[in-house]
């Protein structure tokens, strides 16, 4: 299949159209033979990436619950907070015009066609992501940057289908975009930390903060009253233990509002001197492959997450 897809890639890499229903149909075709298999691709990833057998039945683990997720829910919401674009307008429906315009970071610009970004009227830093993936970036300091290599990666960005074939079915409806933020650093020049609240019914029961992810990433567990939890991913750095921040119940009051629609989500924050800025929010974290250290926290905090099928229908939160 392979060969055949490469080689029809090749004879029409100039059809755009003709690419994108090739891509799709590749895509789809992977997620529903996983499906007609009982997800055993899923299940083999699982194993390898986690170290224990996916129970899609009877799920108790944290990542067991976010395959369940990815595979039975379909929130509405979930296509809108996924989005980086569409996201701003839930945020700003949850907790008002006026706190928008704190805590997002100014959007520059937005277009589905690249060729039209106004290079010459944006600031000399800034960050290039598409809206509908995760982990797709260009980040431009200085004024430095090479136009036309910007352009034909957002045009490779547009054309790329996202989670299909680890079945995040969040990321297919939404409409593709490329957005350009300002890019935030602290007063070392360094990207700010990074703090994930993990949410499970609208509260909080772990916060992650990462420090320093570009370069030397390492991250540091705390629970809601902001003890340090012993416990880390392998190969990631330990992280130090830091002071809780002074704001921090401001920010964990915003990861509440914000996660009232969801069974769980993980709501991301930029603390930067003190002011607060929203990251994303996610709802399928490393798509349940969050291998922890020591095992059993993996299961301690799957015992936060109760799967109620379709919990959005009774949720008036989940409303849109």
């Amino acid at each position: 299949m392979n060969k055949i897809y490469k080689k029809t890639k090749e004879n029409i890499k100039n059809n755009n159209f003709l690419f994108i229903v090739l891509i799709a149909i590749r895509a789809y075709g992977i997620y529903f033979l996983n499906k007609i298999c009982n997800y055993k691709q899923e299940k083999i990833r699982f194993y390898k990436e986690v170290g224990y057998q996916l129970n899609l039945k009877n799920p108790k683990s944290y990542n067991e619950k976010i395959v369940w997720k990815k595979i039975n829910d379909r929130n509405p919401l979930l296509p809108i907070t996924a989005d980086k674009y569409k996201v701003r307008s839930y945020i700003k429906k949850v907790l008002g015009e006026e706190k928008v315009k704190e805590i997002l970071i100014p959007l520059l610009y937005v277009t589905d066609q690249p060729e039209t970004i106004p290079f010459e009227r944006l600031p000399s830093a800034f960050i290039v992501k598409p809206n509908h993936a995760s982990g797709l970036i260009i980040i431009v300091e200085n004024g430095h940057f090479n136009k036309k290599e910007i352009i034909k990666t957002c045009r490779r960005w547009l054309k790329t289908t996202y989670g299909l074939e680890k079945l995040e079915w969040a990321y297919q409806p939404i409409k593709r975009k490329i957005i350009i933020e300002k890019l935030l650093r602290d007063d070392d020049g360094n990207i700010p930390n990074d703090f994930m609240f993990y949410m499970f019914h609208g509260k909080c029961k772990l916060v992650l903060v990462d420090f320093d992810r570009m370069n030397n990433p390492s991250g540091s567990y705390f629970d809601k009253k902001w003890d340090f939890i012993s416990v880390k991913k392998p190969h990631v750095l330990q992280g130090p233990i830091i002071q809780k921040p002074k704001n921090y119940e401001i920010m964990l009051e915003l990861a509440e509002k914000l996660a009232e629609a969801f069974d769980f989500v993980r709501i991301d924050f930029y603390n930067l001197n003190g002011k607060i800025y929203i990251g994303e929010l996610t709802h399928y974290p490393t798509s349940g492959t969050t291998k922890f250290e020591p095992q059993s926290f993996d299961f301690k905090l799957g015992k936060y997450w109760k799967i109620k099928p379709k919990y959005w229908k009774k949720n008036k939160k989940s409303e849109y």
